[in-house]
């Protein structure tokens, strides 16, 4: 048995941070069932790059789940999404805030007939506030909290990073907290509650080393002057012979007391965190001894004793790694349009309740007929809705 084997989570989210949230409680055993809009679902069906026309974005963050074409601006939509929500454990949205009030399936509506639910909404910027109705994404998310204005080199621009910040760990991961909490509180009193996650609130929330250093000091945090941005040395990136990068993180002075001695410089002991000027050159100097050797041949010196420097890889070379297979951080599974794709594997390790993938991401509508029999809608229940538009015109995979 899985960890969250039991948990019935009604999804309604889209794109990345939602879906991320509601993958992982499927890893773990949960039963998700994606609520999409009939003919259209989930936008990141059909972001390309695709495999076999499937959105390859939608084949790895949607597996474990299954999917229901419901349209719930029809008043059957609504009925249907309410007899779900009967037996639901966790209902995730990541509408602007009112849209599900306006359609009469909000908290207020739904806890009246399940006062256990965990009704969480994942939005930009929460249920409350003067941005609360504006669109956004992760750029303008990290870019409100702080975090983009520290990312980039001293006296440059801002550096757009290459990973969704707000949405996955602003978002998506305290939206999994919150929901988990919920739950806990939950089982020990029998009461659900109204779980309001904004992206923005969870990345200011990682700013507390910047955050804490202004709060002590009352010195604004600088692009490019901070600990460990790339202003010392001793935290950076240099460009190796092979025109690769080393990752060299020697932030306590032991490590980077073991770098100096490795690379014949031990006069660089003292200079560990030395002033603004004595930085810059020490950097130049950096830079130009490793490039005198490729990244590995500087692997094999720096890796044999404790000195935090490791390599900067390209994303086709983790799959090699010795680290990241052993922790079987990568899998694949068969899915019956797209074939054998490759997937994620899972990243957190039980020792009596592990993630396993036990089924694909699923066709639009796939599983429509089969939740609307398990709610005794009878086949001439399913095919009027079907004729109304207020499920989609899918069959199951294989009819």
């Amino acid at each position: 048995m899985e960890a969250l084997s039991g948990i019935k989570v009604l999804d309604l989210s889209r794109l990345l941070p939602g879906p991320y949230c509601s993958l992982i409680m499927g890893d773990y055993g949960a039963e998700v069932i994606k609520i999409e809009e009939p003919g259209q679902g989930d936008y990141i069906r059909w972001r390309k790059p695709a495999i076999e026309e499937i959105g390859a974005r939608h084949l790895t963050v949607n597996r474990n789940k299954k999917s229901i074409e419901l349209n719930l601006k029809t008043e059957e939509g609504k009925e249907i999404f309410k007899k779900m929500a009967e037996s639901a454990d966790v209902i995730l949205e990541s509408f602007r805030p009112g849209v599900m009030d306006r359609l009469g399936i909000g908290y207020d509506e739904i806890s009246k007939i399940n006062e256990g639910i965990v009704y969480c909404s994942l939005t930009g910027y929460g249920q409350t506030g003067p941005y609360r109705r504006l669109p956004g994404h992760d750029i303008n998310y990290i870019g409100y909290s702080g975090i983009l204005g520290l990312i980039g080199e001293k006296n440059g621009k801002p550096v757009v990073p290459g990973v969704q910040i707000a949405d996955l760990g602003g978002g998506a991961l305290m939206a999994l907290s919150g929901i988990m909490m919920a739950l806990f509180h939950k089982e020990k009193t029998g009461k659900g509650q109204y779980v309001d996650v904004s992206m923005l609130d969870g990345a200011v929330t990682w700013l507390y080393a910047a955050l804490s250093d202004y709060f002590a000091s009352g010195s604004i945090p600088e692009r490019g002057k901070t600990r460990l941005d790339g202003h010392f040395a001793f935290y950076n990136v240099y460009e190796t012979k092979d025109q690769k990068y080393l990752s060299v993180g020697a932030s306590e002075k032991k490590f980077w007391k073991e770098i100096c001695e490795l690379v014949g410089k031990p006069e660089w002991i003292e200079l560990h965190e030395g002033p603004e000027d004595v930085q810059e050159q020490l950097k130049k100097d950096m830079s130009e001894l490793f490039k005198q050797r490729n990244q590995q041949e500087w692997l094999d010196l720096l890796q044999t004793k404790d000195t935090c420097v490791g390599p900067v890889y390209n994303i086709d070379e983790i799959f090699s790694d010795s680290q990241i297979i052993e922790r079987e951080l990568f899998t694949e599974m068969n899915h019956p349009v797209a074939g054998m794709i490759k997937q994620i594997g899972f990243p957190i390790k039980f020792s009596h309740t592990p993630g396993k993938i036990h089924s694909h991401a699923p066709i639009l509508g796939e599983h429509t007929e089969e939740i609307l029999s398990a709610l005794n809608y009878s086949r001439a229940n399913i095919d009027d809705f079907r004729s109304k538009g207020v499920i989609g015109t899918h069959t199951p995979v294989g009819n």
